[in-house]
C-alpha cells in the first residue's frame, strides 16, 4: 500500500515555504508561490504520490564536447500518480539523464552529480507536497520556482563551490515534469499534445508569455499529431574518430567506430559536429575533414542531399573567432558551407555578462540558435536582442518549458531545432516527441545509440525504428500516446 499522502496542510506549507520572492522583470513571471486552490473542474488532475529511482550506464566510448568528456551516464527515472476531478487516477512516467558535465560545467564531475542526485531526492518531496490542481502547465507555475528554492537549499547543504545554475535545476525537474505531463495524458486516454487546448488547459498562454498571447493556447503553436519519419542528426563528437587513423584502440562490440561506418550502417545524411572551439586551425580542419568523408561516403550511395550542424558548446571565445571559422570555411568548401543548418551556442551561456558577443553578423551567414543560455523567457528575450535567431528545444530542460519557448520563439519569427543529451530509452521518446511535433524543426539528434545503446535494449522492440535507424530517418509516426508514450518496460519503481 502507498504510503499516506502528506495532509493538506503540511503539502500547501512546504510548498510555499520554497517558492522564490518574486523578481522585478520587464517580462510576465508565473506565480512564486501556491496559489489559492480553485474549484476542481473534471479535467484537472492532483497530484497523489512521487517515486523516483537512478540507474548507471557506462558509455562504449567517451563523448567530448566543449573541451570536456563524458564517459557514463545516471538516469532519473520518475513516476506520479494523479487523481483527475473525476476521480479517474493514473500513473505517469518520465525519464532523463543528469547530464552535470554539461549542466553544472563549474563543479567537478562528482561534485555536480552528487549535487544533482541529492536534488533529485528533494524534488520528490517537493512534488509529492504539491496540492495545486489543475492541467500540468498549472503544476509547473507552481512547482518551478519551488524547484528553484529548493536548489539553493540542496547548494547551501553540500557547500557547492558554485551555485546550482538554474539549468542544472531543468535538468533535474524534467523527469518531474514529463511524468505529471505523461499522466494526465493517461488519465484521459490522450497524447499529452492533444491537451494542450482551451479544453484542458485553464489560463491562455498570456499567464506564462504576455498580453500579445491573449486568448493564444498551445494547441495554436504545436500540432498534435507526429511526423511519420524525423532525420536524425548523427553525433560527431569531438574526439570520435572521422576515419581509421583517428582510432586509437577500437571497440568490438558489432557496433561502427568511424563516421564513414556509422554512414554506411544507418544511412545517415544529417551530422552535427562537436567543436571544442579556442583553436580555429583545429576547428577548421575537423569541419573540412568531416565535410570530405561525408561527401565521399555520399557520393558513393548516390546521395545529393545531406547536411550539417556545427556546435562549439560555447568553445568560441568571442564572436570575432566564430566568424573568422565560419568564413574560412566557406572559402575552402562553399558548397559544404552550403550544408550547414545553424551554429549551435558559440560562446559563454551566460548571455546577460556576455553582451559583448552579438551575434548580428554571424546571423546573416546562418542562423545562430541559443541552447545553455536559454532556461526561460527572459532568456529568450535576451538572446534575440544578441541576434540569435534560434532556439534549441530539448526535453531535459522540461516539457513544460519546452512547449512555451516553441510558443514564443514561433510568435518571434525564431529559428526552431530540438536536441538530444544523450537521451536513451524513455528519455529518448519523449526528446522524439517534441522533435516530430516543433514546426519547422531539422531533425533529432539521437547520440545514445552511439555512446550507450545498452541502456535502450528493452526498449528497442518496442519502438521499431526509433532506437535503430535505418536510412538517416527516426520512424516518429508512433508516438501518438496516450500520455508521452513511454510505458515503462519493467515494473513500477518501488
Amino acid at each position: 500500500m502507498p504510503a499516506a499522502r502528506p495532509s493538506s496542510v503540511s503539502r500547501r506549507h512546504l510548498i510555499g515555504g520554497l517558492c522564490l520572492a518574486p523578481l522585478a522583470l520587464a517580462v510576465p513571471r508565473r506565480a512564486t508561490s501556491a496559489p489559492a486552490i480553485r474549484a476542481s473542474r473534471p479535467t484537472d488532475i492532483r497530484i497523489v504520490e512521487v517515486t523516483h529511482a537512478f540507474t548507471g550506464h557506462t558509455y562504449r566510448a567517451p563523448y567530448m564536447f566543449g573541451g570536456r568528456s563524458v564517459d557514463r551516464v545516471t538516469m532519473l527515472d520518475v513516476q506520479v500518480r494523479v487523481r483527475t476531478g473525476g476521480g479517474v487516477e493514473s500513473w505517469g512516467f518520465g525519464s532523463m539523464t543528469l547530464g552535470n558535465a554539461w549542466a553544472f560545467p563549474k563543479a567537478s564531475q562528482d561534485e555536480g552529480l552528487g549535487a544533482m542526485m541529492a536534488l533529485a531526492d528533494a524534488l520528490r518531496g517537493v512534488t509529492a507536497a504539491c496540492d495545486e490542481q489543475g492541467h500540468p502547465l498549472d503544476l509547473w507555475r507552481v512547482l518551478e520556482p519551488a524547484y528553484l528554492k529548493a536548489a539553493e537549499t540542496v547548494g547551501r547543504a553540500r557547500s557547492l563551490s558554485s551555485p546550482m545554475p538554474k539549468l542544472c535545476t531543468l535538468v533535474v525537474a524534467s523527469p518531474f515534469d514529463a511524468a505529471i505531463h505523461d499522466a494526465y495524458g493517461k488519465a484521459f486516454g490522450l497524447s499529452s499534445y492533444a491537451t494542450y487546448s482551451k479544453a484542458h488547459v485553464r489560463d491562455d498562454l498570456s499567464r506564462d508569455l504576455g498580453p500579445q498571447f491573449a486568448g493564444e493556447y498551445l494547441d495554436r503553436y504545436i500540432p498534435s499529431a507526429p511526423r511519420a519519419l524525423t532525420p536524425v542528426f548523427h553525433s560527431v563528437g569531438a574526439s570520435d574518430a572521422i576515419e581509421p587513423q583517428d582510432l586509437k584502440a577500437r571497440v568490438d562490440d558489432g557496433l561502427p567506430n568511424t563516421l564513414a561506418e556509422w554512414i554506411a550502417r544507418d544511412g545517415l545524411t544529417h551530422f552535427k559536429i562537436k567543436l571544442n572551439g579556442g583553436n580555429d586551425a583545429q576547428d577548421f580542419d575537423r569541419i573540412t575533414r568531416v565535410d570530405r568523408v561525408v561527401r565521399a561516403a555520399m557520393q558513393a550511395r548516390r546521395v545529393g542531399e545531406w547536411h550539417y550542424i556545427l556546435d562549439f558548446n560555447e568553445g568560441c571565445p568571442d564572436v570575432g573567432y566564430l566568424l573568422g571559422v565560419l568564413r574560412k570555411v566557406r572559402e575552402a568548401t562553399p558548397d559544404g558551407f552550403a550544408r550547414i543548418k545553424y551554429v549551435e551556442q558559440p560562446t559563454s551561456r551566460d548571455l546577460a555578462g556576455d553582451r559583448r558577443n552579438v551575434m548580428h553578423d554571424a546571423s546573416k551567414l546562418l542562423p545562430v540558435v541559443v541552447d545553455e543560455g536559454l532556461v526561460d523567457l527572459p532568456s529568450l528575450l535576451v538572446a534575440r536582442e544578441m541576434g540569435y535567431t534560434g532556439v534549441a528545444l530539448k526535453a531535459c530542460k522540461s516539457q513544460s518549458e519546452a512547449m512555451l519557448m516553441a510558443a514564443a520563439a514561433q510568435k518571434f519569427g525564431m529559428f526552431l531545432c530540438v536536441q538530444d543529451l544523450t537521451c536513451p530509452a524513455a528519455a529518448l521518446i519523449h526528446s522524439a516527441g517534441i522533435a516530430a511535433r516543433v514546426p519547422g524543426n531539422a531533425g533529432i539528434e539521437a547520440n545514445a545509440r552511439q555512446f550507450v545503446p545498452s541502456a535502450s535494449a528493452a526498449w528497442d522492440a518496442k519502438f521499431p525504428g526509433l532506437f535503430t535507424i535505418r536510412d538517416g530517418v527516426m520512424h516518429t509516426g508512433q508516438l501518438t500516446g496516450p500520455g508521452l508514450g513511454a510505458v515503462p518496460p519493467g515494473p513500477r519503481l518501488a
